[in-house]
């Protein structure tokens, strides 16, 4: 990958805050690891692996804060889809920044996909990414064991400021759905609006949800999120019916299915 600038804010859990000297002493994972498995038994039909936020440049280990944050989603993906044999993880990054053209997470997304593959087989993986992770997803897609990405508030660097576009075509072939909140004064929704309208150019099924009036978190419809997201990937992974609002997004020509507002309440009635 060549060398990328950053944007101007920095992935989920920096808030403006530098590297401390503590940082530079924390000697690194020698390799990124899943945590703990959530969701089927014996049999495993398919996997959700969460991405963390992170920061924009960071050697040492990820925050605990940050990792913790994914558990509850992967627990509601797990519950979900548990007839369907879902096992979810959290991966644990070696790192916890981005660290310029090494994309540190994209590997470790790569290298958690072939892990999926050592443990359970040949089944399917959905890349469910968070903010950096949200990023990495979409960068990692093209891992052949990987059918669908979810990006929720990814943050995304601006085009202007890259020798060449964010890549796109490794989603060919694959589901996408990216969340944004409109109110996101972290990682700017605009962003994740150009690169899907990029990314449905080369790959029909792509579709975007906007979440009117939230922030960064998504914390004022967190259900509903947490909804539309288990919709996804028991869909994506298990051939589902998506609920109509998703079908119709992916269905949609742009912009309408890129910009497809998540109603308050998604979810209510959909039983899981």
């Amino acid at each position: 990958m060549a060398q990328q600038a950053l944007p101007q804010r920095e992935p989920e859990g920096t808030h403006g805050r530098p590297n401390t000297p503590r940082d530079k002493r924390d000697t690194a994972r020698p390799t990124a690891r899943l945590g703990k498995p959530l969701g089927a038994g014996r049999t495993v039909h398919g996997v959700a692996l969460l991405l963390p936020g992170g920061r924009a440049a960071g050697t040492g280990r990820p925050s605990p804060l940050v990792l913790a944050a994914q558990r509850p989603l992967a627990r509601r993906l797990a519950a979900a889809a548990a007839a369907d044999g879902l096992v979810t993880h959290v991966v644990h990054y070696r790192r916890r920044g981005w660290n310029g053209s090494a994309a540190d997470p994209v590997r470790d997304a790569e290298w958690a996909a072939d892990e999926v593959g050592r443990r359970y087989g040949d089944v399917p993986v959905c890349l469910v990414g968070t903010d950096m992770g949200g990023r990495a997803a979409l960068l990692a897609a093209g891992h052949q064991a990987v059918t669908s990405v979810l990006a929720i508030a990814p943050w995304l660097p601006d085009p202007a400021v890259l020798p060449e576009p964010e890549p796109v075509r490794q989603l060919t072939g694959r589901r996408v759905l990216l969340v944004h909140g409109t109110n996101d004064e972290h990682t700017d929704p605009d962003l994740s609006l150009r690169l899907a309208q990029r990314a449905k150019k080369v790959n029909r099924d792509v579709c975007r949800f906007e979440v009117h009036s939230d922030g960064h978190g998504l914390r004022q419809h967190r259900a509903e999120v947490q909804a539309l997201a288990a919709d996804f990937v028991r869909g994506a992974l298990f051939g589902h019916h998506f609920a109509r609002p998703v079908a119709d997004a992916l269905a949609a020509p742009p912009p309408l299915g890129l910009r497809m507002p998540l109603a308050s309440g998604f979810g209510a009635g959909l039983g899981y």
